[in-house]
């Protein structure tokens, strides 16, 4: 009877995110007569869509025992960057050159992959803390952002015609009443479940978060593991950088600023332990639906921003006791599976 009440445990902790949702759609559906109009849930998608992307990324970087909080001043930056091209165009040796739209995403995108670059080499070269590294390189991304333009916004992100560079706009655009970032984040949903679930590469991650020594000994290159774990990292800030700005008209060096904290919410509400080793893309993909609905039903209920972030902070903790739990339980119950073998 006991070995059935822990398996019962074990099922609903696995599965406490997507029930956690369930409820919390019934909660804000009660709460606010709106909530489940077309408009509200074209909203939440949206959000859920920018805070995912961060996810999948920080996922990636939970998975391998590390932590990555400059991914909200790369949103500002990468966002500050893109405008500046746009709208000042790059000038060297006195002429001034204008790029596509298409080549202005390649390369913040590519700026978002050297960012995580260099955090993953100071992590794994230098030895210094991650949680150290990127809290240098946040404060690093967030002035830079705010010097490209002196603290000013970009307020014409629409591109000009003559010069070749309009389109930007469509990223924050609905396609078929659906938010383009919903596509992106699906695509990219697809493209890091195959990468963790599908590739050997993927075992190296889970491998070198759950027990880098062994890792190593097993012949994977653990700091080339860790530091491609930075650069996917670094490359959906990038896009999100991208798609607020699109989705605002305007690029603002204080865009990004706390997502954070919304990226490894949801990564941990998605079940990836904070220590490393474990972790799913369909669980984040999960946990990042929770965060957008808990942030925008709590808006429209009228809960004062303070007390949001205080629920916030109080989530977080919530999960990462929750998943010490599970895996105490797990322990638990695979010592017990040992000595009944005998």
């Amino acid at each position: 009877m006991k070995k059935d009440n822990n398996q019962l445990i074990m099922t609903l902790l696995k599965g406490r995110t997507f029930i956690v949702l369930i409820l919390l759609v019934i909660f804000f559906s009660f709460a606010s007569s709106s909530f489940l109009s077309v408009n509200t849930l074209t909203m939440v998608a949206k959000h859920v869509a920018l805070y995912g992307i961060l996810a999948l990324g920080m996922t990636f970087v939970i998975i391998t025992g590390g932590i990555d909080l400059s991914v909200g001043s790369v949103v500002g930056l990468v966002g500050m960057l893109a405008g500046g091209l746009i709208q000042e165009g790059l000038t060297i040796g006195g002429k001034t050159i204008y790029f596509t739209v298409p080549a202005i995403i390649v390369l913040m995108l590519c700026m978002g992959c050297l960012i995580g670059l260099v955090n993953g080499l100071i992590i794994t070269k230098l030895n210094v803390a991650a949680f150290i590294t990127t809290l240098g390189t946040m404060y690093i991304c967030r002035g830079l952002a705010n010097l490209r333009s002196g603290g000013a916004t970009f307020p014409n992100i629409g591109g000009f015609a003559g010069l070749g560079n309009v389109g930007l706009k469509y990223l924050g655009a609905n396609w078929f009443g659906i938010p383009a970032g919903v596509y992106i984040f699906a695509a990219l949903s697809i493209l890091a479940a195959l990468l963790l679930n599908r590739t050997p590469t993927g075992w190296h991650f889970l491998a070198v978060g759950g027990n880098e020594k062994s890792a190593k000994l097993s012949g994977i290159k653990a700091d080339q593991v860790k530091i491609m774990a930075y650069i996917i990292s670094g490359f959906c800030a990038a896009w999100i950088g991208l798609i607020n700005t699109a989705q605002l008209s305007a690029a603002h060096p204080a865009s990004g600023d706390g997502w954070e904290m919304n990226a490894i919410a949801a990564t941990v509400l998605g079940g990836t332990s904070m220590s490393g080793g474990s972790g799913t893309i369909i669980g984040t993909i999960v946990g990042a639906f929770v965060i957008g609905v808990i942030n925008d039903g709590m808006t429209m209920c009228g809960v004062s921003e303070f007390w949001q972030k205080i629920i916030r902070g109080a989530v977080i903790i919530l999960a990462v006791v929750i998943d010490q739990t599970q895996r105490n339980l797990q322990a638990k119950m695979a010592l017990q599976a040992r000595n009944e073998s005998k």
